[in-house]
């Protein structure tokens, strides 16, 4: 009896951990979909269809050194927050303002919207939470 109930708990456990996984895929899956309206909505008119940004205006989101190097707390502060002042982007400098995500965005949006980010155009991949979106808006 103890080998058959060993047996079960190892069994229920590993389904669980699998099931787990297969879930934060399909979840990180939905949020890049998500992410990608919204960037097509809002974001795009800067940094382009293609994240590659425009010229010395816009800078590239495309295979970002910038995105790759920055604690991704940063990078959400710049969405929900803004930036301005200078800043050097695979290269090239960028001295402009980027507002902030306007407020009818919800905090699901931006995450959704960063996350798409992250994983599109040879980024690092990775997910931002609606959690880390808040923390961020009260900085």
């Amino acid at each position: 009896m103890k080998t058959f109930l060993k047996s079960f708990l190892v069994l229920t456990i590993t389904l669980a951990i699998g099931s787990t996984a297969t879930t934060s895929a399909q979840d990180k899956a939905t949020l890049v979909a998500k992410g990608e309206k919204v960037y097509k909505a809002y974001c795009q008119t800067c940094h382009q269809a293609t994240g590659q940004g425009l010229s010395t205006v816009y800078p590239p989101l495309a295979g970002s050194d910038y995105i790759k190097s920055k604690p991704k707390k940063e990078i959400i502060s710049s969405v929900v927050n803004g930036l301005k002042g200078e800043i050097t982007v695979n290269g090239k400098k960028f001295n402009g303002v980027m507002v902030p995500l306007p407020k009818n965005y919800t905090d699901e949006d931006a995450a959704a919207a960063i996350t798409y980010v992250y994983n599109t155009w040879g980024n690092p991949g990775g997910t931002v939470t609606v959690a880390e979106v808040k923390a961020a808006r009260k900085k």
